[in-house]
């Protein structure tokens, strides 16, 4: 019989090392985590993300999705080889960065990216404050109760029958996610865009599912840089027709609103509130030219009285 693959595993500096495996010995993995690295320990299969420096090495539960802040901790990790940008170049921080997280994976309220810049985010690890300097107080980590994901599917070759895309989209995040189906309030699809709206609520009592991890793991799938071991992606099908995803759009809604500047806001922003302001303007210089246009003007008996005048002159 054809022996079982070696364990293959990354060290803390890029070193592979391949662990033969006993005859009829399962792999040590963690299907949830492919970043993760795993080995046997007194019969348990441990697997833990190194997270750099700061945290080390990390053990994580594979019976679950991996916290959020140790996702993006764990890739940025993996990134820190690669060439370096040059200097006074940069990125927009706004997307994944290298965040502190709480000993249990929960994102700390206060973010920097080691640099001298600092922002408060919310439970789901999105800035919700202007950058300022080392004075900044991140007093409470807001928590992200709303999620919406917003998703758009390929063109397909014949019409696609709207209960049943909702239903099958349910089922496959529900399964693939492991997560408690009460925590999907809504779905909704768009025919004409081909939008598919999932309305993700954190607070269900009957769960404790972290739906910030479910929709990062979500956007992960669908651009193609999946996080599970398999390397499968969302597999969304109604009647045996496969429904790809070609894009993701997530939104965050707080229980408290975020505190942004007005100089915080893009330009195309700050344009729709100058021709909103705009408009409004003219509309009350109209409307004042208007009325007063009408209150200089005869009413009906005073025009006849002139008339009347006029004639016996």
């Amino acid at each position: 019989s054809t022996p079982p693959a070696p364990l293959i595993l990354r060290g803390l500096f890029g070193v592979v090392v391949c662990i033969p495996l006993p005859p009829g010995q399962k792999k040590c993995q963690c299907r949830e985590n492919k970043l993760a690295a795993c080995t046997e320990n007194a019969g348990k299969c441990v697997c833990v993300l190194h997270l750099g420096a700061q945290m080390s090495n990390q053990e994580i539960d594979c019976t679950k999705l991996t916290p959020k802040c140790f996702l993006m901790k764990a890739e940025m990790n993996k990134k820190a080889g690669r060439r370096k940008p040059t200097e006074h170049a940069f990125v927009d921080n706004d997307g994944i960065y290298d965040p502190d997280c709480e000993d249990n994976g929960v994102f700390k309220a206060r973010q920097n990216n080691h640099s001298e810049e600092y922002w408060c985010v919310n439970s789901a690890g999105v800035r919700r404050t202007d950058k300022k300097d080392g004075n900044l107080k991140c007093s409470e980590l807001v928590k992200t109760f709303w999620i919406q994901i917003q998703m758009k599917h390929k063109e397909m070759s014949k019409e696609i029958d709207s209960s049943k895309l909702k239903d099958a989209v349910k089922t496959a995040i529900t399964s693939r996610y492991k997560l408690n189906g009460e925590h999907i309030e809504k779905i909704t699809y768009e025919k004409d865009s081909r939008e598919i709206f999932v309305d993700l609520k954190q607070n269900v009592t009957a769960s404790n599912a972290d739906i910030a991890a479910v929709a990062y793991y979500l956007e992960k799938d669908v651009k193609q840089e999946t996080l599970f071991r398999d390397n499968s992606n969302l597999d969304i099908k109604v009647d045996e027709m496969p429904v790809g995803i070609e894009s993701v759009l997530i939104y965050y809604v707080d229980e408290k609103a975020p505190e942004f500047s007005m100089k915080q806001l893009t330009a195309g922003v700050i344009a729709v509130i100058v021709v909103i302001v705009l408009a409004i303007i003219a509309g009350l210089v109209v409307l004042v030219i208007t009325r007063k246009r009408q209150s200089r003007k005869p009413q009906g008996r005073e025009l006849d009285e002139m008339q009347k005048q006029q004639l016996t002159s």
